[in-house]
């Protein structure tokens, strides 16, 4: 996978050079490019952005520096052999940056990342080259940052560690929060290591039995619970042909119920009598 970030803070990407992203990159899986936008200026003053037209606080990223690096970006990725580039625009009106969105930008094979600052970027950017490529327009939180390259970082992290051969073990991220198939709608449990004892406080006893299916059944249990307690609004969105009849049974001593009154407005399930706290 070929990834590029236009900035115009590039020491901010420096850590894509450590951890599982860094060793990818060591491996030759990422190939990562980070430009710094103000290469693309040629004023003395380096200048990016502008006062937006209509009046307002603010400054608003120009088209000519972006313009200019995306086709620069473009032109040596297609020299490269790099193919069927998608720009991805990290922005808190952007659609929710979910793992379902995580995997589908994995199986592409180049990504161009524009990290903006100020008000934004003239939006006359994102529609010139959304009729080149597909474009995702992404947010991690309904939180403002003083720019995207955080953004850029948290996408990289979820995105590479997808590819094959980055993590250790191929089955590390199947039970992860939100993995596709039964993780879907949950986050995941708590997770416990050696010693069995640590200042008086025991691992639950179920992980000792070695009885998988008994274990798999608590894990499962223990992700019910904890996204009732941490995100119930995904339980409220959840199918209920997505949970089994064990599943059913735990949802209900946590004080849920199926919804057939919600389906048309997208709500499965609602709180019922005796939550548990």
């Amino acid at each position: 996978m070929r990834l590029d970030v236009v900035t115009i803070f590039p020491e901010y990407l420096e850590p894509l050079n450590v951890s599982l992203v860094g060793k990818a990159r060591a491996r030759g899986q990422l190939n990562v490019h980070v430009h710094d936008l103000r290469s693309w200026t040629y004023d003395r003053h380096n200048t990016v952005d502008d006062t937006p037209y209509g009046g307002g606080p603010g400054m608003v990223m120009k088209t000519g520096p972006w313009g200019d690096a995306l086709d620069s970006v473009l032109a040596d990725g297609y020299e490269t052999g790099s193919r069927e580039p998608a720009l991805i625009v990290p922005t808190p009106s952007g659609r929710p940056f979910t793992q379902e969105l995580a995997v589908r930008l994995s199986e592409r094979p180049w990504l161009i990342f524009t990290p903006a600052r100020y008000e934004g970027i003239d939006r006359r950017v994102v529609d010139e080259y959304a009729t080149r490529m597909p474009v995702y327009e992404v947010s991690i939180g309904d939180y403002v940052l003083a720019g995207g390259e955080a953004a850029v970082l948290v996408v990289t992290e979820a995105v590479a560690r997808l590819l094959p051969g980055v993590l250790g073990n191929a089955e590390s991220h199947r039970d992860d929060s939100f993995a596709p198939g039964a993780m879907a709608s949950l986050l995941e449990g708590p997770v416990y290591t050696k010693p069995p004892v640590w200042r008086d406080r025991q691992i639950p006893e179920v992980l000792l039995s070695g009885h998988h299916g008994k274990i798999a059944r608590w894990r499962r249990d223990e992700a019910l619970r904890r996204t009732t307690a941490n995100r119930p609004d995904l339980i409220e969105r959840c199918d209920p042909k997505a949970f089994d009849k064990k599943d059913r049974e735990m949802l209900s001593v946590l004080g849920w119920e199926p919804d057939p009154a919600g389906e048309p407005y997208g709500r499965f399930w609602r709180r019922a009598g005796g939550v548990e706290e």
